[in-house]
């Protein structure tokens, strides 16, 4: 033990934060070696002949379609430090989340993650039905309203017609709007 001891007043720290060092280092490093297998283009050259078509297509697209600042903004240490919000979350609909589980609970549930408001289900036939049906559903929204909820219905043979979707996207929406009474006590 004691050499882990002289090993860490060597480095300066505990050993948890050294070994997020030499995680760090091994991850730059990696990264210059990756970069340095480039298919004969030098990374940092700003000659335009050696960029091929494509290339200074896609710069073209790239600098047309987004805002300057935010690649001014963006670096490799902020790639490499996660410095996004960890409290961002994204709200859905209580009850359109509950209505789409209450109404699709014949079809076995591969996934559901009440987060990001995706709800995915294996193939599953409906009672009295004869055809199987797969849904994914998507509530982006807090509001108890038609465009917050996104149907996919899709068959073994393909995607299910447009009157079976609008009829479970109608079923969805009218479940939740009886939760929701239920729970005003209206």
């Amino acid at each position: 033990m004691q050499w882990k001891d002289k090993d860490m007043a060597a480095f300066g720290g505990t050993e948890s934060e050294n070994g997020r060092a030499k995680v760090r280092a091994l991850a730059i490093s990696g990264l210059f070696a990756l970069s340095a297998c480039g298919g004969g283009n030098s990374f940092f050259s700003n000659d335009p002949s050696s960029e091929s078509a494509a290339d200074r297509e896609v710069e073209s697209l790239l600098a047309e379609n987004s805002p300057q600042d935010d690649l001014d903004q963006s670096t490799l240490t902020d790639l490499l430090l996660n410095a996004d919000d960890p409290d961002t979350t994204i709200e859905v609909n209580k009850y359109l989340w509950n209505a789409s589980l209450d109404i699709l609970n014949f079809l076995p549930l591969q996934s559901a993650d009440p987060f990001s408001g995706i709800i995915v289900t294996g193939y599953g036939r409906p009672p009295g039905g004869s055809r199987e049906y797969r849904a994914t559903i998507f509530v982006r929204d807090p509001a108890l309203e038609a465009r917050s909820l996104t149907v996919a219905l899709a068959t073994r043979s393909g995607p299910a017609p447009t009157e079976t979707v609008r009829a479970v996207e109608d079923a969805i929406l009218t479940r939740a709007r009886q939760l929701r009474v239920r729970d005003l006590n209206l």
